[in-house]
């Protein structure tokens, strides 16, 4: 088929560009290594803000008794808010068009109040919120 001792791909380089490609990789590795790095601070400002929102019930047990939360509960909460940071970063990621971001974005929001009024008070009666 090949032989071994011969390249599959001819390469050639031409050392007038080499200055130009490599400005041209260096500009696009520092391009990409920002962006990741704004999306990593993003995801990290996701989980603290769950475990912030979250440390407020934890708060409010030790000064009173009427907030009274489970472990289980804490659980729930925490999915349902780290899913729905992670769905909004999703969409922020993957949609390009600025309208059609906010019409999603405000979906999973109200999503995410529906199923928090339900598992609170159990607004529809539905066996989530245990009626």
């Amino acid at each position: 088929m090949f032989p071994l001792n011969e390249p599959a791909v001819k390469v050639n380089f031409f050392p007038e560009n080499a200055e130009r490609i490599k400005i041209f990789i260096n500009f696009e590795l520092q391009s990409a290594f920002k962006n990741m790095i704004t999306q990593n601070k993003r995801l990290i400002g996701i989980v603290l803000t769950v475990v912030l929102i979250l440390l407020i019930p934890l708060i409010a047990m030790q000064f009173t008794s009427e907030v009274d939360w489970s472990p289980f509960d804490f659980l729930v909460m925490g999915v349902l808010l780290l899913g729905t940071g992670l769905a909004c970063e999703l969409v922020l990621r993957k949609v390009k068009k600025t309208a059609y971001r906010v019409a999603i974005v405000a979906g999973i929001l109200v999503a995410l109040l529906l199923i928090w009024a339900e598992l609170a008070v159990g607004i529809f009666g539905t066996p989530f919120a245990g009626s």
